[in-house]
């Protein structure tokens, strides 16, 4: 089978985000910088689009069903001339679970649970939270979610489940895929083992 095209977002800022909470599967909306992240990623996958001749519509868009992302799908949709509903929500899309350690901060864990923060630093690839999941889980199902795909596809999802789909397409390492920092406001194409970021 081909390598299909993801045309892949990470969701708009989220209050959360900026204050530094692990969010996981906690479903907190975008804030104002977010929505804006999210519109001007529409911008920048039409320009995307167009410099590859490529009709929008001839895609398939697919949201995490975190309403982060959702949201963050319904506002790229029109930047692209299409309606803001048209696309298909993916459980598997779904952000890695820090189980019993969402909403809480990295600062707070040192002093809270040092042990086991020590040893997510040691290997996070492999580390699971209390309650949560593995970076090594998460490329499991992104890799079942990618051999799905029918055709080339914008995907609004989170920064965990792209560093999964890093990890399991070979554009980077498992050890180092936990510790790529994937930017809000920016479209990732990946196309086979290659990645290439627009802004």
């Amino acid at each position: 089978m081909a390598a299909r095209t993801v045309y892949y977002i990470r969701h708009g800022e989220t209050d959360w985000n900026a204050a530094g909470r692990l969010q996981g599967h906690r479903d907190i909306p975008l804030n104002a910088k977010g929505r804006a992240q999210a519109a001007h990623c529409g911008a920048v996958l039409r320009e995307v689009l167009t410099r590859e001749g490529r009709d929008p519509a001839e895609l398939d868009f697919v949201s995490s069903p975190l309403g982060r992302a959702i949201e963050t799908m319904e506002l790229v949709r029109p930047g692209l001339g299409l309606p803001a509903d048209g696309y298909r929500v993916e459980p598997r899309l779904i952000e890695l679970s820090f189980g019993d350690w969402e909403g809480s901060t990295i600062a707070l864990l040192h002093q809270n649970d040092p042990v086991r923060i020590s040893q997510r630093e040691h290997d996070k690839w492999h580390f699971q939270p209390p309650g949560g999941e593995s970076y090594e889980m998460v490329a499991r199902r992104m890799r079942g979610w990618y051999d799905s795909l029918t055709r080339d596809t914008v995907a609004t999802s989170h920064g965990g489940t792209c560093r999964g789909l890093m990890a399991c397409l070979g554009v980077a390492k498992p050890a180092a895929a936990p510790l790529v920092d994937i930017i809000q406001g920016e479209v990732y194409v990946f196309q086979g083992d290659k990645l290439t970021r627009f802004a």
